[in-house]
C-alpha cells in the first residue's frame, strides 16, 4: 500500500472499518501518509474463512470439531494447525468429491484427519521371549528418542532394542523420535545395567502370547 500523491509506503492507519459480505470481508481504511501528510481512503478485500470438519485422533479414540481456514490456503500432510483442542498434525485430507489426498486447497476439502500433538506419544514395546512375546504400550514425550542397541528397563526385563518400526519403515540400525515410532522390538539380556527405565511409562500390557 502506498500514498497516491507521493508514492511513499510509510503509511499510518487512522481508522478502519470491517464490512462483512456473504463470502468476503472488506476492510475500509482511512490512511495518512507520513511523508507528505496526505489523507486518503483505501480498502482491503479478503475471502472469509470457511469451516471445515476436523477429526482428531488421540491414540485409540477420536474427537470431532471444526476449524476455520481461509479458502485459498494450501493444506498438506504433516502441516500443523491450531484448533480449539490444541495443536494437531494433518495426516490425511478428504475432498468434497470423496477422495483421500495428502494436499489440497482448503476450498476443496470436506474433512481434515489429524493427530493431536498435545498429548504424549504412545509406543508399543515387544519383548521377544523365544517363541512368545510380552507386549507393552508406553507413553513418552513426543521428542523422546529410541535407538537400536539401547538397553531398556521395562517391568521385570532389561532388553536390548534390535528393531524400531516407524510409520514409514523398519530399521535395525538407527534411531527415531517417539512421535513417529509405532513399535520397538527387543530381547532380554542377562545383565541389569540399562540406558533408561520405561516401567513407570507403561499404560497397558499383554503378557507372553505366541509370537506372530
Amino acid at each position: 500500500m502506498e500514498c497516491p500523491i507521493c508514492g511513499s509506503e510509510s503509511i499510518t492507519t487512522l481508522k478502519s472499518k470491517k464490512i462483512s459480505a456473504k463470502s468476503k470481508e472488506i476492510n475500509e481504511l482511512l490512511l495518512k501518509c507520513n511523508e507528505c501528510e496526505s489523507i486518503f481512503k483505501d480498502s482491503i478485500t479478503e475471502a472469509k474463512p470457511i469451516s471445515i470438519r476436523l477429526i482428531i485422533s488421540e491414540h485409540e479414540s477420536s474427537k470431532k470439531t471444526t476449524i476455520d481456514i481461509y479458502p485459498d490456503e494450501k493444506l498438506y500432510k504433516d502441516a500443523i494447525l491450531l484448533s480449539d483442542m490444541g495443536q494437531v498434525e494433518i495426516k490425511s485430507l478428504e475432498t468434497k468429491d470423496g477422495r483421500r489426498t495428502e494436499s489440497a486447497l482448503a476450498s476443496d476439502v470436506s474433512t481434515i484427519w489429524a493427530n493431536s500433538i498435545e498429548i504424549p506419544a504412545r509406543v508399543g514395546i515387544s519383548v521377544d521371549l523365544v517363541g512368545k512375546v510380552d507386549s507393552f504400550k508406553v507413553e513418552v514425550d513426543r521428542d523422546f528418542q529410541f535407538a537400536t542397541e539401547d538397553f531398556v528397563k521395562i517391568a521385570e526385563y532389561v532388553i536390548r532394542i534390535n528393531v524400531i518400526k516407524t510409520q514409514e519403515r523398519k530399521t535395525r540400525d538407527g534411531f527415531a523420535k517417539a512421535r513417529v515410532t509405532q513399535r520397538v522390538y527387543g530381547r532380554p539380556v542377562k545383565f541389569k545395567n540399562y540406558d533408561y527405565d520405561l516401567t513407570d511409562k507403561i499404560v497397558s500390557r499383554k503378557e507372553a502370547t505366541d509370537k506372530r
